[in-house]
Order: C-alpha cells, then structure tokens, then sequence
C-alpha cells in the first residue's frame, strides 16, 4: 500500500458525503406477462372466457380508483421554473435573450452547411443568470 492510497483511503473516510449506488429496479410486469401467457396456453377456452369475464368486471372498479387517486393528488408546479420563464422573457432580461435566440440561429445554421464551429453555452448561462437574479425576490415572496 502506497502513500497515496492511504491518503485516498483517509480523505474518503472524512468526507461527509458517499457515493449512492443503487441496484435497478426488478422488471416485474415482464416476468407476469411472460407468466400469464404461459398460464393462458394451458387452460381451456371456456377457461379463458372465464377469466376475461372476471377481469371485465374488475377493472372498471380499478379505473374509477385511479380516477379518484389522480384527483386527489394536485400536481404541484415549482414557482421557480414559471418565474423565470417569465423573467426570460420580460424586458429585464430581454438583451441576454436576444444574445442567445442569435447564437442559436448561427448555430443551426452552421449544422445545416455542415458542422458547427460553437456552441451557445456562454450565452446560454447569461441568460439563465438573468432570470434566476430577476426571480428570486419574487420567489422569496411566494415561498411560505
């Protein structure tokens, strides 16, 4: 074990933060798809009337609980992004956007002849400055 292993192995066990792995989630509609058609080859017609029959009846009662779910739940939207949609357009910010609409219409032009030469990255990062610095004392009056 060298010097920098060890320093490696002492700055990870003081930093406060971790690397998060998580494990994908397990693919189970699949695995009940494949199930049910290996279960439907072996049953009977009449058997699978049957059960259609029964699912029939089921799933208007499923339809009618999602329905209620969904209107229970209200989406929240984030004040943030609709402030600053607004800022971005409002004359405060108009000469940012102006930079940045120029920029994209060069850049897409250089894609059409051939290959483009620059991005919009700065321009783009002005832009967003501006209508972050425009909304936030609007969002500090709404947040509760």
């Amino acid at each position: 074990m060298g010097i920098w292993d060890a320093f490696s192995e002492i700055v990870e066990a003081v930093t406060p933060w971790s690397v998060v792995e998580a494990e994908a989630p397990a693919a189970e509609p699949k695995e009940e798809q494949s199930a049910e058609s290996e279960t439907k080859d072996d049953e009977s017609p009449a058997e699978e009337a049957a059960e259609e029959a029964t699912e029939a009846e089921e799933a208007p009662e499923e339809e009618e609980e999602e329905e209620e779910e969904e209107e229970d739940e209200e989406e929240i939207v984030d004040p943030k992004e609709t402030l600053e949609e607004e800022c971005k357009n409002s004359a405060q910010c108009a000469p940012a956007k102006h930079h940045f609409d120029e920029c994209v219409e060069r850049v897409q032009q250089q894609e059409s002849e051939g290959e483009a030469k620059e991005d919009c990255v700065e321009e783009f990062f002005h832009l967003a400055h501006c209508a972050t610095a425009c909304a936030a004392p609007k969002l500090w009056s709404k947040l509760k």
